[in-house]
């Protein structure tokens, strides 16, 4: 299974918010800078988690993005979900285009869910918080002051 970019650089965007010291706006040319992402692209994503309530953008000259919960108080495998169109690893999973003509006897589908339930299951056990709790060497490597 593989996530897409667009869920990764969502997280990227809420990790790199959330290192940011308290006050700090969080701005879209620096993280496109750090993480060498198109601002055009991070627009979208920043729109998307504005949408989803996890950060509020603040308008004007010096505005930016700041995290709308407490780092502990946002969850990743919720987040994950947030910004996944679907988790259909196989086209059994999908009912409405499967064609497999094995899918009532086969066992694969089930291990696959199961698999999924508990990559689910790990994600949910972790926050926001917890991906953030070296903040000192992630300001360094993302050279925040």
């Amino acid at each position: 299974m593989r996530l897409k970019k667009y869920t990764d650089y969502a997280l990227r965007v809420l990790i790199f918010t959330a290192a940011k010291r308290e006050g700090q706006l969080a701005n879209k040319k620096e993280i496109s800078e750090v993480f060498n992402i198109s601002e055009n692209h991070l627009g979208k994503i920043i729109h998307e988690l504005n949408k989803l309530e996890l950060i509020h953008t603040v308008r004007g000259r010096s505005g930016g993005i700041k995290l709308a919960h407490k780092p502990e108080d946002i969850n990743i495998g919720k987040v994950v979900r947030s910004m996944e169109d679907d988790f259909y690893l196989l086209e059994c999973f999908d009912c409405q285009t499967n064609e497999c003509v094995i899918t009532p006897a086969c066992k694969l589908r089930h291990v696959l869910k199961d698999a999924l339930q508990a990559f689910f299951q790990v994600l949910d056990g972790y926050t926001l918080e917890d991906l953030v709790s070296n903040r000192d060497e992630l300001r360094a490597l993302m050279q925040l002051s």
